[in-house]
């Protein structure tokens, strides 16, 4: 039986056993593939012919892993073969293997090579190669080639080469340091129209905004003149959300179609795909796509829109009930990884925040939907809770432009963030107000409660 420890003894005993090991095994692609990524590394008085013989194998994982150790002699002796597959190879993972071997060798002519690989019909061949001969960044004939892909019609390669060549590295300090926030926006509720109010927030204070925008025309607190009116006052809306939320956090937008009744029996009802058509612009305006969670209630909490269709079941008249939501999740646009992000916080608020065992590991949260007497549609403890614990810190900012009945604010306040929530309506404004007597809720911590005007003068 082969295993990790056999072939080291193997190798130990020299290149002829291993060639032997090789050539007993050489009709079982499962058993060369192992033998191959369990070499560890390779003396270079290693003869790696038998390597090459192995070049055009017909398992891919085996050709893989031939590639992966004649990149680990970095000999110049190997890039022939390397030049060999990165071209013929038939599969994109062997290529692109050869690809980031030859750039390991840091040559002139690994550089040849890789600038004859910016032509390739696979983006992520060239992708490697841009890896590669960034290395050499500053050398002429290497910016010329690099920059001339800005008009690549691969879209990650134009990113990359934007980045790379054409940003403004400015030094922008933000006003505040990254886990902080202003103090006149912690745990205070404003009754506005939510544009009026963000003119008066400053830029980069929000850590994370979770909302669930008015539906079409579907309640009377949210009547548009038209769809595209709706959807031009989100994307503004989205737009200074975008302005105040500090680099390289998250939006996530609780969404879902919705359905507009017909007016009569001679007439077709319309469903409108908010989240699919506010995708769009948010991507435009710079949110980075990061995931897309599906919320699933349980099939008893939603209206029935299938009666007619259980009564006589004919084709073409199917419709099904509408189980599930949208949570879509977006990252404010930067350079940064997310370990930068989390590195801003002290080690101590990192530890507090840890999300406990039993956290959701799928993309489908089984979750009830919530309302009341006052208002129809408000969000589940059990939805904030989850999108507050994974995508924020203790003592972060939550905002949420459509406040509603306050459910993301008091749960933020449970968790030990701040918020910040604007509410239009001004039913929900005071029906908020009214938990503040409840043990902990609002009272846990002052909650300030203001008018657009009072607002105001305390951003003065």
């Amino acid at each position: 039986m082969l295993t990790k420890e056999y072939i080291k003894e193997v190798k130990r005993h020299g290149q002829f056993e291993l060639e032997k090991l090789i050539k007993q095994n050489i009709n079982n692609s499962g058993n060369i593939a192992f033998i191959l990524e369990n070499l560890g590394k390779i003396p270079l008085s290693f003869a790696y012919q038998w390597l090459i013989d192995l070049i055009d194998y017909d398992n891919e994982q085996v050709r893989f892993w031939v590639v992966k150790n004649l990149g680990k002699l970095k000999s110049d002796d190997v890039i022939t073969h390397l030049e060999y597959i990165s071209k013929n190879d038939e599969s994109t993972i062997v290529r692109r293997e050869a690809v980031s071997s030859i750039g390991r060798l840091r040559n002139d002519r690994a550089q040849n090579i890789l600038l004859n690989n910016l032509s390739d019909n696979d983006p992520k061949i060239v992708n490697q190669a841009i890896r590669g001969l960034l290395i050499f960044k500053g050398e002429k004939k290497i910016d010329i080639a690099l920059k001339e892909l800005i008009n690549h019609e691969n879209e990650i390669v134009r990113n990359v080469i934007y980045k790379e060549y054409f940003t403004e590295k400015k030094k922008k300090k933000s006003v505040l340091p990254h886990a902080e926030t202003y103090p006149f926006l912690k745990n205070v509720v404003v009754n506005g129209d939510v544009l009026e109010v963000l003119k008066y927030v400053p830029e980069e204070s929000i850590h994370l905004t979770f909302t669930s925008p008015p539906y079409y025309n579907a309640r009377d607190y949210s009547i548009y003149p038209s769809y595209e009116a709706y959807l031009r006052f989100l994307e503004k809306v989205f737009q200074e959300t975008y302005r105040i939320t500090k680099e390289g956090r998250f939006l996530i937008v609780n969404t879902s179609p919705v359905i507009i009744p017909r007016i009569s029996r001679a007439h077709s009802s319309k469903r409108y795909p908010i989240p699919f058509d506010i995708h769009y612009f948010l991507v435009e305006m710079g949110w980075d796509f990061i995931d897309d969670i599906i919320w699933q209630k349980p099939e008893y909490s939603v209206k029935n829109r299938v009666g007619g269709f259980q009564q006589h079941r004919k084709p073409l008249a199917y419709k099904p009930n509408a189980t599930t939501e949208y949570l879509m999740v977006y990252r404010k646009q930067t350079e940064k990884l997310i370990d930068w992000n989390i590195r801003q916080y002290s080690q101590e608020i990192v530890e507090q925040s840890k999300v406990a065992d039993g956290f959701e590991t799928t993309n489908v949260w089984q979750i009830h939907p919530k309302s009341d007497k006052v208002h129809s549609a408000i969000f589940p403890v059990d939805l904030c809770k989850r999108v507050i614990e994974y995508y924020s810190y203790k003592g972060d900012l939550v905002f949420d432009p459509f406040g509603g009945s306050g459910t993301l604010g008091r749960t933020a306040k449970v968790l030990g963030r701040n918020f910040f929530l604007t509410e239009k309506e001004q039913k929900y404004f005071e029906y908020m107000q009214t938990f503040k007597t409840e043990k902990g809720l609002f009272n846990e911590n002052n909650t300030t409660f203001l008018t657009l005007d009072e607002f105001k003068n305390t951003t003065q």
